[in-house]
């Protein structure tokens, strides 16, 4: 591409953000876009729609420096059916487009006529060029499955960005041979340009909005003559005389009488739905001049978005604005003017924590009901919990201003630590406190109705054995043996290092024994500084192959041990490509020594794992009884997540299942995680395509996520608290579903009827606490929020003294000075860079392997330390603005006083508490 031709492509850029749709073309641009800039465009069209997602679609395009993407581009344009923009842009003639525009105009004021009057599937298929193929199809499937009037809403979104010349004078066409009304309104030629405001305004064009009917209907007091059925109870449909059940109503009654309210009911009775009511009728009841404003936290993305989707399709019908914020998108949205512009906000609840500790929002009482979703998390630290500090320091700190309603919905309130039915009840007590909650709101008068529509699927607790004989784990356990042999001949007290005892390797006591004596070497210091260097250097390299070794044994014990062994090549493949000293020669040497036996035995069939032919009996019987199963298979990691899809896309007889995958968007030392947009596909994929028939989830999939459809779940050696068990249990929602427990360990099984042993205990206490007198239960509540915000004060009181002292940072591997606290510079809050030539020599950059904007910055490169044997990960190279800078992660780093010499391992930023100085364009031209 010319220089010229780019500058035309920015100059005539508005052209592209009106019309295109850059998702329609993503497929064809594979080979000049990576995965996550797709995503990235994926995620603005979901958030924010076309216009956003074409406008990033060109920042990244206009980015590329490769051969042929602008022919790519127009090749992209012309395979996806976009012939007008393409012409215009080949010939760089934009006048066939901007005869279109006073169509739009009109298009856009006809807008709520086009809804009232217009039916795609008559209209559509006379004028199939006039939007693309994709559209189309897009437009008729929303028809089925919403209506009418939300495809004929969508048939008017695809007409304004259509390039097609004639679109306006064909649906002309279309309209008279349908005698549609609309018509008369539709003008095209010189008549379009006679069309005043004042004339459409004498017409009744008035936006028809959706109804909801909730008084009691005798015709449709029968539960199965309800037109919405039972599977979809959890998401509300926007049925013409949707009603709520009588178990519903009972659960908001005390929510919509004001009070503040936790409700606890099963997973799948539409808790949802339940907080609809409570905020259409909060909204409704407010005196006339005055108005609502309604926050609503999720607590995972997939979930806010799967709330924001169902919040915005019910409340915007009843004209009512909805808006929503998550951690993805925050950095590109003014959450002030969100706020202050919108009905109803749907967060994650970090936003909100930040927006009022920075002052952004200056305190709850610009809300006037507070909804909890999953509210249990209300808990030390937690961000609901936060928020709920901010709430009760206003309550009880004499404000005058008025404090939001709050409601809290969960499945299960937990019981903690407690032994006993007064134990419990002091937890619950605790949680009702945290929430300001004076009632928790169970079904008891309807429970019959309750019972006839959610279904509490079985559950089956099956023990099955491990491997009798494991030479994987022999060989294994032996090269751990050696690695540990050597890092005592570095340090003989090794291990003194850490306090846990009668370890074994293959066990996260291992794991947790490791990661201590990790920590504990690179502070490890002696008189000669090169002797500490090599000797902290090496300790560092054993301790991070035995942690490596270790989480090869665990994916053996639960998956194939090819998957172990797999994932212990592409360890060593890493470790080759950096520093690989004489240390890590010597551990590869040895580790590659045995690779051809171990690959002899996680090749012969003999070594099955037990645990995966019993998955596969299961499996194989639930879908030969009920092909339409589906499945969510629940296990604690995501290297496990990778070795059970990929065993089951191997086994010809599962591979028609197409496993989908749904893991959290943290990075951990293995994985950088899923971003929202992949998690939103798989989503979406497994509810809606009969293909995808089972999902393999870490713990993000156990909350809040609704997939009515699931009628199986595994828990494949998975148990948590009785929280956990409540909420994987109820990922099965569908009649007749089952819960399995999968697992070789009898502690586990017992932990498992431990749990079921505590939610009998929970139940019981909340009857008990629903027997109080409401008065002394406040009173009991006001002395819980009295002691918790005495300790908090007080902890608040004693901050952490700011070390003005300087001091360095070496590298977290080999010792090496890297720079001084006074040469770091902060950044957002939350960044650090260094400043000054000498940190230059420092470090060295390689390209990022996987490069995108991130807000205001732009990865670019990763650096990485500048000693030849070492090449330790220190951060990141960001484009920020104009300049290009370093951006170091403090865990990459041993801090040492320059005076005591004493040394220190901060894990985050927050933990360091020394005097930052902000970051300054001008130190960087000096």
């Amino acid at each position: 591409m010319t220089a010229e031709e780019r500058s035309n492509l920015q100059a005539f850029s508005n052209y592209v953000k009106r019309i295109l749709d850059p998702t329609y073309i993503l497929s064809y641009m594979n080979p000049w876009l990576g995965e996550d800039e797709v995503q990235y465009i994926q995620a603005e069209k979901n958030n924010k729609g076309p216009m956003e997602a074409a406008s990033l679609f060109l920042k990244y395009l206009l980015q590329l420096k490769e051969e042929g993407w602008f022919r790519g581009f127009l090749d992209a344009l012309s395979n996806a059916g976009y012939s007008g923009l393409y012409e215009a842009i080949a010939n760089w003639n934009f006048q066939k487009l901007e005869k279109l525009e006073e169509y739009r105009e009109l298009l856009k004021r006809l807008q709520p006529a086009f809804k009232d009057r217009i039916d795609p599937t008559s209209i559509l298929p006379e004028m199939p060029d006039c939007v693309i193929s994709q559209e189309y199809e897009e437009i008729m499937q929303v028809c089925c499955n919403k209506g009418i009037m939300a495809g004929a809403e969508k048939m008017a979104e695809c007409l304004l960005r259509s390039d097609k010349e004639n679109w306006p004078k064909t649906l002309k066409l279309a309209l008279e041979n349908d005698n549609n009304s609309f018509s008369e309104l539709w003008m095209v030629g010189e008549d379009a340009k006679d069309v005043e405001a004042e004339d459409l305004e004498e017409d009744d064009m008035g936006t028809s909005s959706v109804h909801f009917v909730y008084q009691e209907d005798p015709q449709r007091e029968n539960l199965s003559q309800n037109s919405c059925t039972p599977a979809d109870v959890s998401r509300p449909k926007l049925c013409s005389q949707l009603k709520p059940r009588n178990y519903q109503r009972e659960l908001a009654l005390p929510a919509m009488k004001g009070k503040n309210t936790i409700i606890c009911a099963p997973t799948g009775c539409g808790k949802t739905f339940v907080s609809l009511l409570i905020c259409e009728h909060h909204l409704k009841t407010f005196p006339q001049g005055q108005k609502g404003k309604v926050v609503f936290f999720a607590n995972h993305v997939p979930v806010y978005e799967q709330q924001k989707s169902v919040f915005s399709e019910y409340f915007e019908k009843l004209g009512y604005s909805v808006a929503g914020i998550a951690g993805a998108t925050v950095e590109n949205v003014p959450v002030k003017y969100i706020v202050e512009n919108n009905d109803i906000i749907v967060l994650t609840p970090q936003i909100l924590v930040n927006n009022l500790k920075d002052g952004t929002i200056p305190s709850l009482s610009v809300f006037t009901l507070m909804i909890f979703d999953e509210c249990h998390n209300t808990y030390k630290q937690h961000p609901y919990n936060k928020i709920m500090f901010y709430y009760l320091d206003q309550k009880l700190g004499g404000s005058s201003d008025p404090l939001p309603q709050v409601v809290g919905m969960t499945a299960s309130v937990g019981v903690g630590d407690a032994k006993n039915t007064d134990e419990a009840v002091e937890y619950i007590c605790k949680l009702c406190a945290a929430l300001d909650a004076s009632v928790i709101a169970t079904v008891k008068e309807n429970l019959e109705e309750l019972q006839e529509i959610v279904y509490t699927p079985q559950k089956i607790s099956r023990r099955v054995e491990s491997r009798t004989t494991n030479e994987f784990k022999c060989i294994i356990s032996q090269l751990m043996r050696e690695t540990e042999s050597l890092a005592k001949g570095v340090f003989e007290e090794l291990e003194n290092l850490s306090k846990i005892q009668n370890r074994e390797f293959g066990t996260q006591k291992y794991e947790q024994w490791i990661v201590q004596v990790h920590k504990a070497c690179r502070t490890f210091q002696l008189p000669d500084k090169d002797e500490e260097s090599r000797m902290c250097k090496a300790l560092y390299l054993y301790t991070s192959h035995l942690r490596k070794y270790n989480d090869a044994l665990i994916i053996s014990e639960h998956a194939q041990m090819k998957d172990a062994l797999d994932y212990l090549k592409n360890f060593f493949k890493d470790v080759r490509a950096a520093g690989f000293d004489e240390t890590e020669q010597d551990l590869t040497r040895r580790f590659e020594g045995k690779v051809q036996e171990l690959e002899k035995i996680s090749m012969d069939p003999s070594n099955e794992n037990p645990k995966l032919k019993d998955l596969y009996l299961i499996l194989q019987e639930e879908y030969h009884v009920s092909p339409e199963t589906k499945t969510i298979l629940f296990v604690k990691t995501r290297a496990l997540v990778d070795a059970i899809k990929k065993w089951i896309e191997e086994n010809s007889k599962l591979s028609f299942l197409k496993p989908g995958i749904l893991t959290g968007r943290g990075k951990t030392s293995q994985t950088t995680g899923m971003t929202l947009p992949a998690q939103k596909c798989v989503l979406d994929a497994f509810r809606s395509n009969g293909d995808h028939n089972i999902l393999i989830a870490t713990s993000v999939a156990d909350e809040g996520i609704d997939i009515a459809q699931c009628n199986l779940v595994i828990l494949y050696e998975y148990v948590g608290n009785v929280i956990k068990m409540i909420q994987t249990r109820g990922r099965g929602r569908a009649k007749g579903s089952k819960c399995l427990l999968l697992t070789s360990n009898a502690d586990v099984i017992e932990k498992e009827n431990i749990n079921m042993y505590k939610e009998k205990m929970m139940n019981e206490s909340i009857l008990r606490l629903q027997t109080c007198d409401e008065a002394k239960f406040k009173e009991k509540l006001l002395c819980i929020q009295t002691d918790e915000k005495f300790i908090r004060d007080n902890q608040q009181n004693v901050k952490p003294k700011l070390d003005k002292q300087n001091k360095k940072l070496l590298c977290g591997k080999c010792k090496a000075l890297a720079c001084y606290t006074s040469e770091i510079r902060k950044l957002k809050d939350s960044h650090y860079t260094v400043v000054g030539e000498t940190f230059k020599k420092c470090f060295v950059t390689r390209p990022h392997p996987r490069p995108k904007s991130c807000g205001d910055f732009d990865k670019i490169g990763k650096i990485f330390c500048a000693r030849q044997d070492c090449s330790h990960d220190w951060g990141i190279r960001a484009k920020v603005n104009a300049f290009e800078i370093p951006l170091i992660k403090i865990q990459s780093f041993v801090v040492e006083d320059t005076v005591t010499g004493k040394q220190m391992c901060p894990s985050k930023w927050k933990d360091f508490h020394f005097q930052t100085i902000p970051f300054n364009p001008e130190e960087l031209s000096e």
